[in-house]
């Protein structure tokens, strides 16, 4: 395996750039009640669009460890460095700048992680731990289809329940319980995907549509969610959901065969410092939302502003980490 797979490359900084997005527009969002119907629909449109983005870190890493080569020791010292150095950095901010009770965070940093996105950091551990009991196999496109569609959609317990007069029909009980069965399935069938060959006629475009298709679904089922229930709801937004998980192989797919000739510039940027951005554009995120740096009235202006602010100030913060972090252990 090369050392440096294009695709992975590429595919990585979109990911990151859509986690930022994802914490970008959740306040707007989640606070329907408090903007115009057009601009929540702006930020529905753009967080349903970004879903992707956890899956497809999980199918880089299964890329990466469900082949030859397993997770070795230097890497779980390296995540273990991160949670370690993360945790710590949102302790402190926690700590100065927030009314958050930082004892109880240090106290329960082992079942959940001190500040909200670091859960990330405690769910790729799994990943790895499995890795070395996971090589996966070559497989036809017919066979992952419809390993895809059964376990993906029929069989997936967070599709959205389908009754005919009382009958349930939809999701079939195959009793598949737990988010982490589909991060290590998203890791497997990152793998399968990228060893496969994907270069076929209108594949393409297949794929683009699917993506496409997927993030309305998603986008119309949470505005539909909005309408019943009178507040948001995350139902359709699960990153192991059924549309989530159409939009991830699908974009996976697209990116393997459309971005592999040469990193691009900006993405290969993103890349290099994904790490770093992860692990500060929350805390950025935060520290501009309660300070008031913001421009809540204009929505769709503020969307871009944070966004645009926290991804220099991370990358930035990234930057500097690297100077001093030498060996790359938490950048």
């Amino acid at each position: 395996m090369p050392s440096k797979i294009n695709w992975i490359d590429n595919l990585r900084g979109i990911a990151c750039l859509m986690v930022v997005m994802i914490h970008t527009t959740t306040w707007y969002v989640t606070n329907a009640h408090s903007i115009s119907p057009v601009n929540w629909d702006i930020a529905n449109i753009l967080n349903s669009a970004s879903r992707v983005s956890v899956p497809l870190f999980f199918m880089i890493s299964g890329f990466l460890f469900f082949g030859d080569r397993s997770a070795q020791p230097r890497h779980f010292i390296r995540i273990a460095a991160c949670l370690g150095f993360y945790s710590a950095v949102a302790l402190l901010y926690i700590t100065l700048f927030t009314s958050i009770n930082a004892g109880l965070s240090l106290k329960y940093v082992l079942q959940k992680p001190v500040f909200y996105h670091l859960w990330f950091f405690f769910a790729i551990i799994v990943i790895y731990l499995v890795s070395p009991l996971i090589q996966v196999k070559n497989v036809s496109g017919k066979m992952l289809l419809a390993l895809m569609v059964v376990i993906g959609i029929i069989a997936n317990p967070n599709t959205v329940s389908q009754k005919i007069d009382g009958f349930e029909w939809l999701p079939v009980n195959l009793y598949i319980n737990g988010d982490t069965f589909y991060y290590v399935l998203y890791g497997m069938l990152g793998r399968a995907i990228g060893m496969m060959d994907t270069q076929k006629r209108g594949l393409n475009w297949l794929c683009g549509a699917l993506f496409i298709a997927g993030v309305t679904v998603i986008s119309r089922g949470t505005l539909h969610e909005l309408q019943w229930r009178g507040n948001f709801a995350d139902t359709w937004y699960l990153y192991c959901g059924p549309m989530v998980f159409i939009c991830a192989v699908s974009l996976l797919t697209l990116a393997k065969n459309t971005l592999n000739a040469r990193p691009l510039p900006v993405l290969s940027v993103i890349s290099r410092h994904s790490l770093g951005i992860y692990g500060f554009h929350a805390l950025v995120i935060h520290a501009l939302r309660t300070r008031g740096v913001e421009l809540k009235s204009w929505p769709v202006l503020d969307m871009v502003w944070i966004f645009a602010a926290t991804l220099a100030i991370s990358l930035l913060l990234s930057m500097l980490l690297q100077k001093i972090d030498v060996r790359r252990f938490v950048s």
